[in-house]
């Protein structure tokens, strides 16, 4: 029964992906790159994945290239145009393809993290300083397209960063969440009880904002609540650790994105900061935060854990430090890239996207690490997958219908 419904959550994804596929050309729109994306949820959830930037109104953003119909060709009184209507028919074939592979290497990214990282924790019970070491990873690379001139550099002023500072705690509070969360419990627990985060931002949003949302955005709740409730119930690996933890990284993650809305939104912030500054930023801010918050919670005894490790024979110096370098890269990676994406597409193939992209990670989890998933659990966390999807549709709904 459980193998049954182990295969059942393959097709799942295999099917949304079809339709996902399908979203991938342009509808004709140019669409903003970043317009309250969410790392890991959906829409309107100011999660992550694409996350911190997500939110922030007032930030220059990638577009998606406008393409033609092939009826408005058609229509055109234009002479040439059956080779206008062949141009602008490759041009659409070249960005599916573009933002398929995006989606591609972002799900690609998003699993080796998830790996890399259970794979780090399992050895080194050290989540504070492996999600240090995480964080610090991408500042090299971004650190060198601003120095090249490849990516222009940011100017921010010190009443910028004052501004900046309560979303980069945030933002700290979203990934050292998780990694503590994946090393407590299995990295398919931790991605069940992180699709609860709609519920976290619909409490926020009324607390912090007042925004009351549409009966129907409400009851998309439900399934969400309940799923998470009953795979928590029924989760084999279940610790309380890894629930505190989890619900750590959730309630972060959406206050980063009610934060951003709060502070940042229609306010220009500096120069340059577009969306992959503004992540870039975060990132080298949340390091300089961990720092001392590591050192305050794990001391230096990660150091020596590591050296038992090598002198142990089950690692050498290189291979312990590609691992942890791999975890790093593959985190500043899937977020990078999934900027790329989601700005790429509309609202509800970004919402399938995030939906199929969990979906994707507990399946891939479960097999590299032969997780087992109780008949309970595997039900749960379907329903609260698919809670997640109902939300951020009727959250997409709600706002066509607001504009």
């Amino acid at each position: 029964m459980v193998s049954a419904m182990k295969k059942s959550l393959v097709v799942m994804a295999l099917a949304a992906s079809a339709v996902e596929a399908s979203a991938f050309v342009p509808n004709g729109v140019a669409s903003p790159a970043v317009k309250s994306m969410a790392v890991g949820v959906g829409a309107g959830t100011g999660s992550s994945a694409a996350g911190p930037a997500a939110a922030v109104a007032g930030v220059k953003s990638f577009e998606a290239v406008p393409v033609k119909s092939a009826t408005a060709l058609a229509l055109s009184a234009t002479g040439g145009a059956a080779a206008e209507a062949e141009d602008d028919s490759s041009s659409a074939l070249k960005n599916t393809l573009i933002t398929g592979g995006y989606f591609a290497l972002w799900y690609l990214f998003n699993i080796g993290y998830n790996i890399y990282n259970k794979q780090a924790l399992n050895v080194l019970a050290y989540p504070w300083t492996v999600a240090t070491i995480q964080m610090a990873v991408g500042i090299p690379y971004f650190c060198l397209l601003w120095a090249t001139g490849i990516r222009k550099a940011p100017k921010l002023s010190m009443s910028d960063l004052k501004t900046l500072f309560p979303v980069a705690l945030c933002h700290t509070g979203v990934h050292v969440g998780a990694v503590v969360a994946l090393g407590a419990g299995a990295v398919s627990f931790a991605h069940i009880v992180k699709a609860s985060e709609p519920v976290v931002t619909c409490l926020l949003n009324f607390i912090l904002l007042g925004s009351v949302l549409p009966t129907k955005v409400y009851l998309t709740l439900l399934p969400i609540i309940g799923g998470v409730g009953i795979a928590s119930m029924k989760e084999l690996s279940f610790t309380w650790l890894a629930l505190a933890a989890a619900m750590l990284s959730n309630v972060s993650s959406s206050a980063r994105g009610v934060l951003s809305k709060k502070t940042m939104s229609g306010k220009q912030i500096g120069e340059n900061l577009d969306a992959p500054n503004l992540y870039s930023v975060l990132t080298a801010m949340s390091t300089v935060i961990l720092i001392p918050l590591m050192l305050a919670m794990e001391g230096t005894g990660f150091f020596g854990a590591a050296k038992d490790l090598v002198k142990a024979g089950d690692f050498t110096n290189k291979s312990l430090a590609t691992l942890l370098g791999l975890g790093g890269a593959s985190y500043y990676a899937y977020n990078e890239v999934a900027f790329q994406a989601l700005g790429r597409v509309n609202p509800v193939t970004h919402a399938v996207g995030n939906t199929i992209k969990r979906v994707v990670i507990i399946v891939a989890s479960v097999i590299a690490f032969k997780t087992p998933m109780s008949t309970g659990s595997i039900i749960g966390s379907s329903v609260a997958i698919a809670g997640t999807l109902m939300y951020s549709l009727a959250m997409n709904a709600s706002k066509e219908k607001k504009d």
